[in-house]
């Protein structure tokens, strides 16, 4: 039997169809899924990166460019869960009908890279938490950590970590509110945290006003868009509004960047010689309330990076069975993940959040404009879901790489302005990520129009 799969004909509809019928009853509840997700939002990294662009542009200028960032996140996060949930579609397999099974690889080993490197990221603050505490060797405490976070995300632990969260949700909420509370008492509350200004204009250097060079600062996170697509996955189609509204909506974000940022400038420009660092910040809560900031840091932190641990893992796992053909249990793949995240960990890679987080940006923020550029363009004509097996992929999607380099090469000169001449770096930072977006979809649009074969990534197949 010949079965034609270039996304025209009924062959392909009706693999849709039965794709779409698929039950339920083996999804995530809503509660469950918007609790796991909500997980996400304690990343100490939060804290930090608020506190960061009100210290560099200013109080102000911070928080329009925050207002922004909430609704743009929350905006394109609807679209984006909408599609992941309606076609139970995580970032691995839609990948490949915007890169090609082969290309879509690369996509897949980026990201788990990153949710590794943001599982080192935040594990090294439970490390320096401890530290400050307790005393002791790095390497010690940086065991202690990955010993403790893996197995919560391992069989049947997971149902444990429902419950887990549930817990530390509250715990991490009103620690930070206690904290605000506790640092205003012992050194004085004023409009210190809102006044703040830097000491000269710093439009020029910027290349824009302080609110736009916060706005491009946060798209390095970008890829809290992965991370919402592979939790959407999970998600039952009867429940997408409220997915799109609460869980993965703006809602989400006034907490996870709002409420942090808050907290996080609030401390900064109250508690006296405090670092501006997501390290100083940790080590200054655990300095003001003793064994209960250090509970609270605790809290944060193992919430997110059960996020961070099974998404590298199983990103790690997608890249491994499809690239390297290894087929291993889940829990190998898991402890590979992990082993790699404690050796990680022994290096300073702190040091380089910066530099990462802007190299990492451009990657994944040319993937996001490609991906929203194709749902929206799509239209629900050709889906895309984990019913359509590989081998019914071309290896290479040209519309989407050719989309993806162009834009990701432009993202990475860009940032290199300020090596060239140090008077541009402001100028690569604040428009390297917009227009690295702006330019992955404009270029998909264009051949989306001009190469229309290769819109779904479907090639015809030759089956019995």
């Amino acid at each position: 039997m010949s079965i034609n799969l270039t996304g025209s004909n009924d062959d392909v509809e009706a693999t849709d169809a039965l794709a779409r019928e698929g039950n339920d009853d083996d999804q995530m509840k809503k509660g469950p899924l918007a609790l796991a997700w909500y997980g996400v939002a304690s990343a100490f990294f939060f804290v930090y990166i608020g506190a960061a662009m009100a210290s560099a542009y200013g109080t102000v200028q911070a928080l329009i460019g925050l207002v922004l960032v909430i609704i743009v996140y929350g905006l394109i996060n609807a679209v984006l869960s909408k599609y992941a949930i309606e076609n139970r579609t995580t970032v691995a397999q839609f990948s490949r009908t915007i890169l090609g099974k082969t290309g879509s690889s690369i996509a897949t080993i980026i990201f788990a890279l990153i949710a590794i490197y943001y599982a080192v990221f935040e594990g090294s603050i439970v490390v320096y938490a401890f530290m400050a505490a307790f005393g002791g060797p790095f390497w010690l405490w940086s065991l202690v950590v990955v010993v403790y976070s893996t197995p919560l995300i391992i069989g049947g632990v997971r149902r444990f970590l429902d419950k887990l969260n549930g817990w530390l949700m509250p715990l991490y909420f009103f620690g930070l509110v206690a904290a605000v509370i506790w640092a205003g008492v012992v050194y004085g509350f004023s409009d210190a945290w809102f006044t703040h200004a830097p000491p000269a204009p710093v439009t020029v250097a910027l290349g824009g006003p302080g609110w736009l060079a916060t706005f491009s600062g946060y798209m390095g996170i970008w890829i809290m868009m992965m991370f919402t697509m592979d939790y959407a996955a999970l998600g039952r189609r009867k429940d997408v509004k409220f997915h799109q509204r609460y869980t993965f909506g703006s809602l989400f974000y006034v907490l996870a960047y709002g409420f942090a940022a808050f907290v996080g400038i609030f401390l900064t420009f109250t508690i006296p010689g405090l670092e501006v660092s997501e390290t100083g910040l940790a080590g200054g809560i655990v300095g003001l309330m003793g064994v209960l900031g250090l509970i609270v840091i605790i809290a944060s932190q193992t919430r997110i990076n059960t996020a961070n641990y099974y998404l590298g893992a199983a990103n790690l796992r997608a890249f491994g069975e499809r690239v390297l053909h290894l087929r291993m249990p889940n829990i190998v793949w898991v402890l590979i993940s992990s082993v790699i995240i404690y050796l990680l960990m022994l290096l300073p890679i702190v040091e380089y959040l910066l530099l990462a987080l802007a190299w990492q940006g451009v990657l994944v923020t040319a993937w996001v404009g490609i991906a929203l550029t194709h749902i929206l363009l799509d239209k629900g004509e050709h889906q895309e879901h984990s019913a359509i097996d590989d081998r019914h992929y071309r290896a290479f999607n040209t519309n989407g790489l050719i989309a993806w380099v162009v834009a990701t090469v432009v993202g990475l000169v860009m940032l290199q302005l300020g090596s060239i001449d140090p008077s541009l770096a402001g100028i690569g930072s604040t428009w390297g990520p917009i227009l690295t977006a702006v330019l992955s979809s404009v270029i998909y649009a264009i051949l989306w129009k001009t190469h229309p074969t290769s819109r779904t990534g479907l090639v015809k197949v030759i089956g019995s």
